[in-house]
C-alpha cells in the first residue's frame, strides 16, 4: 500500500461532515482542553494522527498563554520557542510539513531534543490559527510511522484552523468582555462601598458600630474571608481588634482582642510607614508567637495591612484576609488605600463624638457635684437659715453623716428633726439606698411592733397577707424613728436587739433575718426623766443616745426668721400660683420678735395661712393672732389689748401706705415714659418704629400697661 493510500482516511464528504460537527460543537467548549479533545475526537477517522495539540500565543508572541493536548500528549521540547516549528507557522502564516521528523534537517535543535526525550515522531503538519484582526497560534497533528500528509489533508487542516480560529476568537472576545463587565461590576461595588462609607461617617458617630458596618463591606467587596480594625490600646499601646467580621473564623479572633506586636511586625510597619504592608506567607519570625498560632489556627494564607491616615497621622489599621492562595492586586491595594482615608475620617469623628460625649458627662456630674455643694453651702437642701446655732448642727451632720453610728435627734416639736435625719441618709454613704420613716406616735400599739418587724400571714387576726416591716424595707439603707419616746416598753427589747445584733423576727415567724441598717432617732421628749420614772429602757437608750444632736427651737434662732418666711412665701405663692412680691418690713419685725412654741412647723402654717389671705402682690399676714394670749396665761386688761392691737393696725396701713406711695410714684413714671414715646412714634404702637419696638416690649405688652394706665393711642396720632 502506498504512502497515499495510507492516509487516505474517507471522502471528501465525510471530512465536510466532520467540519460541520466541529463548527456546532466547538462553540459549547468552555475551556481550550475541552476544544482540543473535541477536535481530536471528529477527526480520527477522517485523518490519521497520534498527537493532536492547540496552542496559543500573547500579545508579546514570545510568550505562550496557553497549550491543550486533544490526543497523546508530549512533554513541551525544553527549547526556546524560536527552534520549534511552531514559531515558523506563527510569523510566516503558512501551513508546515515535515514529511518524517528524523530526517528534516530544518529543525536540529529540535530532533535532538525529541531523540534525547525518546519522542517517536514521524510526520508532522502544522497550521496557523488566524482570524482577519489578529494571529492566535497554531494547530498541529503528528503521527508515529513515517509517510506524509498529502494536500488535500493540508487543506483540510487549514479549513479545520480557520473554523478553530473564529471560534477561539470569539471566545478571547467573549471572556475579555465578560472580564470587563466583571471589572466594572467590581468598580461599581467599590465605588458604592466608598459612597457607603461617606453616609456613615456624616449618619453615625457611634464607634464601634459605624466600624462593623465597614469591616462587613470590606470583606464582601474585597472577596476576603476577614476583615478587621485595628486601634492602638490607649493605656497598653498594642493593637486592639475593635470591629470584626469573620464569618467563617474558628473562633481565635474576636473583638477586644489585644494583638502584641513581634519584632518587625507587619501591623507596626504599616503605622511607621504608613504605607499597606502584604503578607503571602505568614513567617513566625513576623509576627509574635500568640499571633502567629492564631492566623495558623484560623488557617489564613495571605494578609493586607493598611494604615488609617488623616493628615499624615495614624489612627489606626485595615486588616484582610484570605483563607486560600491568593495574592492582592495592586488595584486591591489602590482601592483600600483610597477607602482608609475615609475610614481615618469615620474614626477621628468618632473618637472626637466620644470624648465630647464623655467631656459632657464629666461636665454634667460636675455640674451635679457643685449643685450639690451648693445645697451644702445653703445648709442642706431645705433646711433654710444661717444662724450660729443652725451651722452648729449642720457640723454635727457632715461629720457623724459619713459613719454608720447611730444618731439622736434631741429637740422640740417643729423644728425640723426630719429634714436633719434626712440629711444625714442623703451625705452618708448609703444615700443611694432607701430612706424609710416610721412615727412611733402615730401607729397604735397593738400595730407598732407589726410596722417595725412586719408579719407573715396569719399572724395574728387580721393578718391576711405576709407584710415586710419598716426595718426590713431598710436594709442597706437609713431607718428613721420619730417619736422614739413613744415606743411602748414591751417593743423596745426587740428594738434594742434588732439593733445590737441586726437581725430580727416577723412575727409569727421562727426564721431570723439579718439586716444592714443605720438608725437616726428622734423624740422631743426627756427620756433621761422617761427611765427614771421606767418608762424608758435605759439599755436601749445609751444604744441611741451614741452621737445626741440638739436641734435648737427657732426661738433660739430668730436671725433665720426672716429666711425661712422669705422660704414660706414663695413656696406657698408658687403652690396656690400667686406673686407675692413684697413682705412689710413691720410683718418681718413682728414675725422674728415672736416666740413660735410650735417652731418652724408652726411658721410655715402661719405664713401658707398668710398667702392664702393675701389679695395683692404684698404679703398680708394676719399678725393679730399672733397676740392672741395661751389659755394658760393670765388675763390682761380690755385697754392693754385694745392698744396692743391699735399698734399693729397702725404699723401694717404705714407699711401699706408706703408700698402704695412707691407704687404710685413708679405708675407715673412708667406713663410719662410710654406717653413720650408714644408721641415721637405718633401714636403708633406695633411696627419696626413703633413704640412697643423702641421701648423693647412686645406690641400686647404694652397695650395691656396702656389700657391699665388709661391711654388712649388715638390721642398721639
Amino acid at each position: 500500500m502506498n504512502t497515499d493510500q495510507q492516509f487516505d482516511s474517507g471522502s471528501t464528504a465525510r471530512r465536510y461532515e466532520a467540519l460541520l460537527r466541529i463548527s456546532e460543537m466547538i462553540s459549547a467548549c468552555t475551556d481550550p482542553e475541552d476544544l482540543a479533545q473535541v477536535l481530536a475526537d471528529q477527526l480520527d477517522g477522517v485523518l490519521h494522527f497520534d498527537h493532536l495539540d492547540l496552542l496559543a500565543l500573547k500579545e508579546n508572541p514570545n510568550e505562550i498563554e496557553w497549550h491543550a493536548w486533544g490526543k497523546g500528549a508530549l512533554p513541551l521540547p525544553d527549547e526556546p520557542i524560536e527552534e520549534w516549528p511552531i514559531w515558523q507557522v506563527y510569523n510566516c502564516q503558512e501551513p508546515l510539513h515535515i514529511v518524517d521528523l528524523s530526517r528534516d534537517e530544518r529543525f536540529p535543535r529540535l530532533k535532538h531534543w525529541a531523540e534525547l526525550a525518546g519522542v517517536a515522531c514521524g510526520s508532522v503538519a502544522c497550521v496557523p490559527l488566524t482570524t482577519l484582526r489578529r494571529r492566535l497560534g497554531t494547530f498541529s497533528i503528528a503521527s508515529h510511522a513515517g509517510g506524509s500528509y498529502s494536500t488535500e489533508d493540508l487543506c483540510f487542516l487549514q479549513l479545520v484552523g480557520r473554523v478553530v480560529a473564529f471560534a477561539l476568537d470569539d471566545g478571547l472576545n467573549l471572556r475579555k468582555a465578560e472580564a470587563a463587565q466583571a471589572e466594572l461590576r467590581q468598580q461599581n461595588s467599590r465605588l458604592q462601598l466608598l459612597l457607603d462609607l461617606t453616609n456613615r461617617i456624616t449618619s453615625n458617630l457611634e464607634l464601634r458600630e459605624v466600624l462593623r458596618a465597614i469591616s462587613a463591606n470590606i470583606r464582601e467587596v474585597m472577596e476576603c474571608d476577614g476583615a478587621a480594625i485595628l486601634l492602638p490600646h490607649p493605656v497598653s499601646g498594642n493593637f486592639q481588634m475593635y470591629a470584626l467580621d469573620f464569618p467563617s473564623s474558628r473562633g481565635f479572633f474576636k473583638e477586644e482582642l489585644l494583638i502584641v506586636p513581634g519584632q518587625n511586625d507587619p501591623a507596626q510597619r504599616a503605622l511607621d510607614t504608613l504605607q499597606p504592608v502584604i503578607i503571602n506567607t505568614v513567617n513566625a519570625a513576623d509576627i509574635s508567637r500568640e499571633s502567629y498560632e492564631t492566623v495558623v489556627a484560623e488557617g489564613l494564607k495571605c494578609h493586607c495591612f493598611i494604615p488609617l491616615a488623616n493628615r499624615g497621622r495614624a489612627v489606626g489599621l485595615l486588616v484582610v484576609g484570605r483563607t486560600r492562595e491568593g495574592d492582592f492586586t495592586p488595584k486591591d491595594i489602590e482601592f483600600l488605600s483610597q477607602a482608609s482615608g475615609q475610614i481615618a475620617i469615620a474614626v477621628e469623628n468618632a473618637l472626637a463624638f466620644q470624648e465630647i460625649s464623655e467631656l459632657k458627662e464629666k461636665l454634667s456630674q460636675e455640674k451635679l457635684y457643685l449643685e450639690e455643694e451648693i445645697r451644702s453651702e445653703m445648709n442642706f437642701d431645705e433646711i433654710v437659715g444661717n444662724s450660729a446655732a443652725l451651722r452648729q448642727v449642720l457640723e454635727l451632720v457632715e461629720t457623724v453623716a459619713r459613719s454608720d453610728s447611730t444618731v439622736l435627734l434631741l429637740g422640740e416639736t417643729g423644728t425640723g428633726k426630719e429634714l436633719i435625719a434626712r440629711a444625714i441618709h442623703d451625705h452618708s454613704p448609703r444615700k443611694n439606698h432607701t430612706f424609710v420613716k416610721l412615727n412611733c406616735a402615730a401607729i397604735p400599739t397593738g400595730l407598732l411592733e407589726s410596722e417595725l418587724f412586719g408579719h407573715e400571714k396569719g399572724a395574728f387576726t387580721g393578718a391576711i397577707s405576709q407584710k415586710i416591716g419598716r426595718l426590713e424595707l431598710a436594709d442597706q439603707g437609713t431607718l428613721f424613728l420619730d417619736e422614739v419616746g413613744d415606743v411602748p416598753l414591751e417593743i423596745q427589747p426587740k428594738l434594742l436587739r434588732a439593733l445590737q445584733e441586726r437581725e430580727f423576727e416577723r412575727l409569727g415567724s421562727t426564721r431570723t433575718k439579718k439586716v444592714s441598717v443605720r438608725l437616726v432617732a428622734a423624740t422631743n421628749r426627756d427620756l433621761e426623766s422617761m427611765i427614771a420614772a421606767r418608762e424608758f429602757r435605759s439599755d436601749l437608750y445609751y444604744r441611741l443616745n451614741v452621737f445626741p444632736i440638739r436641734i435648737p427651737p427657732l426661738r433660739e434662732r430668730r436671725e433665720d426668721i426672716p429666711l425661712l418666711v422669705s422660704y414660706f412665701v414663695q413656696k406657698f405663692a408658687q403652690q396656690m400660683q400667686k406673686r407675692i412680691e413684697t413682705i412689710p418690713a413691720a410683718a418681718i419685725r413682728t414675725l422674728t420678735e415672736w416666740d413660735w412654741p410650735g417652731n418652724v412647723r408652726e411658721l410655715g402654717n402661719f405664713i401658707e395661712r398668710a398667702v392664702i389671705l393675701t389679695r395683692g402682690s404684698s404679703l398680708e399676714a394676719p399678725l393679730a393672732e399672733l397676740r392672741k394670749l395661751p389659755l394658760d396665761e393670765p388675763t390682761t386688761t380690755a385697754a392693754h389689748r385694745q392698744e396692743e392691737i391699735a399698734l399693729i393696725v397702725k404699723e401694717t396701713l404705714t407699711a401699706l401706705n408706703s408700698q402704695k406711695t412707691e407704687a404710685d410714684e413708679h405708675a407715673r413714671k412708667q406713663r410719662e415714659k410710654i406717653v413720650s414715646v408714644l408721641t415721637e412714634s405718633k401714636g403708633r404702637v406695633g411696627g419696626t418704629d413703633g413704640a412697643a419696638a423702641r421701648l423693647g416690649l412686645n406690641r400686647t405688652t404694652l397695650l395691656s400697661r396702656m389700657k391699665k394706665l388709661g391711654i388712649d393711642p388715638k390721642q398721639f396720632s
